[in-house]
């Protein structure tokens, strides 16, 4: 098979969907690999790396979509790169079909087959794609929203973890999945007081186990939500439905009741975020504020630690890519039936069962 390998063009996206030994091990299966120039230089990683592996480096992204037949990205295609997808070929990387109606009806129209890294989940029902950046994006959340709790930033001016004498900040996470426990983590080991929210009660258990003392857990429901954003310094939004749309639990009428230079992060943007006021931002203009509240809603947070991010999910996807070329679509879900949940688009037709839900209750 001849799989191809773009350079990414969202806004300050900076990460790579293969390493050169990926593209060594494709190449020693007997499959031929194509990567635009300078795809990797954004994550140290340079065409010569590539070509050495054994990869065709070539000068523009309408060769590699043109002549593969299967392209493995990192983000969704954007609008310019529509046009470039056609009928029967395979693209895989992360979609989020259900916060972009147009996105996914320019795919079901260009006919591809799309397999989403966010839906994939194995036989323990985990997402083994999601879960590298979903620990990268949280482990982010609180180093990005410590900074923009400083008065230059227009956050409170407050230290998260305090000092001696000084009260530390109150962090609230919503969502005890791996976003908000990777978020609890960290925000816990800077010193902050932590609610984490979330409605599976067995997770809730777990994680008032495992978690430090300055860690805490509240079931959550509307009036709990409430009453920990008043008090909320910094609020990780890391609520995760797979395949659909994150449900709205933090309404623009709370925002002016909250902290004066608060900060919220919500993680779950590319889902369409748990926060009624959440827009996508970019890392050159990560912040908007509204009612006081400070606004971070970065769609690609890992994208700005582009080596670590890189380098966590390739060994996630790598296996899944030299599978998906040896054997195809059908090959890889008669051997691995939980594949089959990768698959949102075939051949035109959207087919997974979350997002075409979601769209027909919209």
């Amino acid at each position: 098979m001849i799989v191809g390998i773009p350079r990414e063009i969202k806004s300050d996206e900076y990460r790579v969907s293969m390493l050169p030994v990926g593209v060594e091990q494709l190449v020693r299966a007997g499959h031929r690999v194509l990567v635009e120039s300078n795809a990797g230089m954004g994550s140290g990683y340079e065409d010569q790396q590539y070509s050495l592996a054994g990869a065709t480096i070539v000068d523009t992204p309408e060769a590699v979509f043109e002549k593969s037949q299967l392209i493995v990205k990192v983000k969704e295609p954007l609008e310019a790169e529509w046009p470039r997808l056609r009928r029967e070929q395979i693209l895989f990387t992360y979609f989020h079909f259900a916060a972009n109606r147009q996105l996914t009806d320019a795919c079901i129209n260009a006919g591809i087959t799309a397999l989403a890294y966010e839906t994939l989940t194995d036989k323990d029902g985990r997402l083994p794609l999601l879960t590298p950046m979903s620990e990268v994006a949280g482990r982010m959340s609180v180093q990005e929203g410590a900074k923009y709790l400083e008065k230059p930033m227009s956050g409170r001016g407050i230290l998260l973890g305090g000092v001696p004498g000084v009260e530390p900040a109150n962090v609230l996470i919503l969502g005890g999945g791996v976003v908000g426990t990777q978020a609890a983590k960290m925000a816990a080991g800077m010193g902050a007081r932590v609610v984490i929210v979330d409605v599976d009660l067995d997770r809730l258990r777990y994680l008032d186990d495992v978690m430090p003392a300055n860690v805490v857990t509240a079931y959550s429901d509307p009036h709990t939500i409430r009453e920990h954003a008043l008090r909320a310094d910094l609020i990780i939004g890391a609520v995760l439905i797979p395949g659909g749309r994150t449900p709205v639990l933090i309404q623009r009428s709370m925002l002016k009741d909250m902290k004066d230079g608060a900060v919220i992060v919500d993680v779950g943007v590319d889902q369409g975020g748990c926060v009624e006021t959440t827009q996508p931002t970019t890392h050159a203009k990560p912040t908007y504020i509204i009612d006081g509240v400070v606004h971070y809603c970065v769609a690609n947070m890992p994208g700005a630690v582009s080596r670590t991010s890189t380098q966590a999910l390739c060994h996630a996807t790598q296996p899944y890519v030299l599978r998906l070329a040896t054997l195809g679509v059908d090959g890889l879900i008669d051997r691995d039936p939980c594949f089959k949940s990768a698959l949102n688009i075939l051949d035109g037709k959207l087919i997974h069962p979350e997002v075409a839900t979601w769209y027909a209750q919209a």
